[in-house]
């Protein structure tokens, strides 16, 4: 009989959802309510009490780092080697796929996957060859053009399948002339690798089984955030099994502008619906506000949050005379913190764009507060980070022409164009690559250079730590990394230009490489495994844990818990951000909602929302308090700062104003006319200015009584008698109703 006795840490949805093995499983999953937990133990209990081989498993997660993670915990409680590298991201698990099935297309199994810098390098060759001046173009264009005409998978038959030849007049369109320079180096870009396996699984029927056949069980996190393309092979993968276990929350699906789409998942056919309602988090009174805010969406899974840890602290609302004022607020609350005990790694200051980072950051600095920012250039996509991987992967393949032309002057090596013309001269008459012509003709004049031998010794030497099946012999990838770094020059260049920031970031690369070594300690890795794992990351996956005050965009905080919660900039324009409610009108309000729930979910102790007069030259208006603190009853929040009552009526009349600009009518529900309890809402106290969300006659529906019509209203309009089809008659708050169609 099978030990089960690992599962009684469990609650008993978490439970049902570990023992929901069989068919389409949707769970929803709230914020903090455990659904790693819920995902690792499901692993386990397939594979210790149902005995499935984990050959058979796929589990999706959408960062490396949680892939990472939740490895580590699967490894924990299953026995020794009974997991596999199917955890993984998608776009992690299409690489795995491509690398045995891409040889249908012609491509070796050794492709190379290029990035947002390599594809501007190729997008600069592509438009210097067409003679596309920037002042024409600029290469985010160029290349937005190429990902477009790339929605299209008929692009892969016409360019990118054997045979194909381009000639002189193909090449003379922008896309032709891209996708040449990729076939020539055999690359993909983050387009391509979805859209080669979707290609390959529809096109081939025996793969199209053989990976169907495999997979027999298939775990999908953060399934709200799934695009088209990802939901696509998905669903092929599962159709021959049918077991599909998706996990997610509509309430925190915050990449719609990227392709994701709740409806996708709130819409998800499935044999067995269960909740993860239960918060392990956060505090009541964190769970409240957070409820009270999402509350006002229609695009989502009815939940209420709830959990049984204690009130704590409650949830302030600090009204500034100015930014400057605000931001002394939040460095005055983070001092007195920190005195009491709490460490500068316990707080994150939470804001909707980037820009809004400068103040908060000088009044860190004044308050002499240690902080680090998440976010502008992503670490991976850093020059000297750049620089460093492209050294790894001429050594892991010196046939890939991208990495040699970034490296072979870096650090200045004195090769100038007339080395680098006769060069690329040889390797095409070769038909090989830049650094087999590079070795093969050393020894020639015009390339007997001292630079040139000095790099083609350093990719050597580190060629030669490679077993012949890619594995670093007698040593590590962080070890070879290392000497790559100390052989090339790139370490002396920056020590040189006393370049310390550069030099941190190295040795932040090199501690990324030793967390990969730790989380893979019980696998055989080969330089070709962490490339193609590296390719995929983002700055997020890996993060020094300093002890530093940590700034963030909300976008960059999911996933993340932290002690205090600071939310600063909550204006109405700034957050709800008015690009985003322009360009997607009632869509892009929900999405804006859904951030705001996000970021107030990340507290686990305490939570300050802030915001503060003036004018935003961002916006190019005076700040009104934002809508969304409109929508947190009163009794929730303790007020700091006197707000005049101009003020919330500013916030009322700039809603109603984008409502009828975006909308052509006052929006049928929202925080002017729905939200929170009005009796109880701060914009005012006198009820007549609001307008009802629902008229005398409106069919409505109610997720659970269907379709009705309303006959009445109460006379704050936050209640409305309902005649629904069955007969019965019910008075529903109107955060519970909802018109039929969603205005577009």
């Amino acid at each position: 009989m099978p030990d089960l006795s690992f599962l009684k840490v469990l609650n008993s949805r978490q439970l049902e959802a570990v023992k929901a093995t069989e068919g389409r499983v949707r769970v929803i999953a709230g914020a903090g309510t455990g659904k790693t937990r819920a995902l690792t133990y499901r692993y386990a209990y397939l594979v210790n009490v149902l005995g499935i081989d984990p050959a058979d498993i796929l589990c999706l997660t959408f960062t490396n780092k949680a892939a990472s993670e939740m490895r580590i915990r699967i490894a924990e409680m299953v026995h020794s080697g009974d997991y596999n590298d199917f955890v993984c991201t998608i776009d992690g698990f299409c690489v795995k796929l491509l690398r045995k099935e891409i040889y249908r297309l012609g491509f070796p199994k050794s492709f190379t996957i290029i990035d947002e810098e390599d594809q501007k390098e190729l997008a600069k060759a592509c438009m210097d060859d067409l003679g596309i001046k920037r002042t024409e173009k600029t290469v985010r264009q160029f290349l937005t053009e190429i990902s477009l005409q790339k929605d299209s998978p008929e692009y892969i038959s016409a360019f990118m399948t054997p045979g194909i030849k381009f000639s002189e007049e193909m090449l003379k369109s922008n896309f032709a002339s891209y996708l040449y320079r990729q076939m020539k180096d055999y690359a993909l870009d983050f387009d391509d690798i979805e859209n080669f396996t979707k290609y390959i699984l529809s096109h081939f029927a025996d793969a199209r089984e053989y990976w169907q056949s495999q997979l027999n069980y298939i775990m999908v996190d953060e399934a709200q955030d799934c695009n088209d393309d990802n939901w696509e092979i998905i669903e092929t993968l599962a159709g021959k099994h049918h077991n599909l276990f998706a996990v997610g929350d509509p309430d925190q699906c915050i990449y719609e502008w990227r392709g994701a789409r709740p409806s996708r998942f709130i819409d998800f056919p499935h044999d067995k619906d269960i909740v993860l309602d239960e918060n392990y988090r956060s505090t009541p009174n964190v769970l409240d506000v957070a409820n009270s805010v999402i509350a006002n969406n229609r695009l989502r899974v009815p939940k209420d949050l709830f959990t049984r840890n204690e009130e704590g602290k409650a949830v302030v609302h600090f009204h500034g005379k100015s930014e400057s004022a605000e931001m002394k607020w939040v460095t005055r609350q983070i001092s007195a913190l920190i005195s009491a005990g709490a460490s500068p790694r316990d707080f994150a200051i939470l804001y909707r764009s980037s820009y809004q980072s400068r103040a908060i950051e000088q009044e860190l600095i004044r308050s002499h507060i240690l902080y680090a920012v998440w976010g502008g250039t992503r670490f991976f996509e850093r020059k000297e980070i750049k620089d460093a991987m492209a050294y790894l992967r001429l050594v892991n393949n010196p046939s890939d022409d991208i990495a040699f032309m970034r490296v072979i002057n870096r650090p200045s090596r004195k090769l100038g164009k007339t080395f680098m013309d006769k060069l690329k001269s040889l390797a095409s008459v070769s038909g090989g690559s830049l650094f087999q012509a590079l070795r093969d003709n050393i020894g020639l004049t015009g390339i007997a250079k001292q630079g040139a031998m000095d790099f083609l010794k350093v990719i050597e030497e580190g060629r030669s730590m490679l077993s012949p099946d890619g594995a670093v012999e007698g040593a590590s990838i962080s070890d070879l990394l290392n000497r790559l770094l100390d052989r090339s020059g790139l370490k002396d260049e920056l020590r040189q230009d006393q370049d310390e920031e550069r030099l941190e970031n190295l040795e932040e690369l090199l501690s990324s490489v030793r967390f990969y070594e730790k989380s893979h300690r019980e696998d055989y890795v080969t330089l070709s495994d962490y490339l193609q794992e590296i390719a995929l990351y983002t700055n997020a996956d890996y993060k020094s844990d300093t002890p530093s005050v940590k700034l963030m965009t909300i976008h960059q905080a999911k996933g993340l818990e932290f002690p205090y919660v600071f939310i600063i900039g909550l204006s109405e324009g700034i957050f709800p951000n008015m690009r985003s409610l322009r360009d997607r009108k009632k869509r892009g309000e929900e999405e804006e909602r859904r951030l705001m729930y996000v970021a107030v979910t990340r507290a686990e102790k305490a939570l300050f929302l802030t915001e503060s007069e003036g004018f935003n030259s961002s916006t190019k208006m005076n700040k009104y308090p934002s809508r969304f603190l409109a929508e947190i009853k009163k009794n929730m929040l303790v007020t700091e700062g006197f707000i005049p009552e101009e003020l919330w009526r500013g916030t009322r009349n700039l809603v109603h104003v984008l409502d009828q600009e975006l909308y052509g009518t006052p929006a049928p529900y929202g925080p002017a006319s729905q939200g929170a309890d009005l009796g109880e809402d701060p914009f005012s106290s006198e009820r007549s200015v609001y307008e009802s969300p629902f008229s005398i006659g409106d069919t409505v529906i109610h997720d659970i009584f269907g379709e009705g019509q309303v006959i009445a209203a109460s006379d704050d309009f936050t209640t409305f008698t309902v005649q629904f089809r069955d007969g019965a008659t019910r008075n529903i708050r109107a955060p519970f109703l909802r018109l039929p169609d969603l205005p577009e």
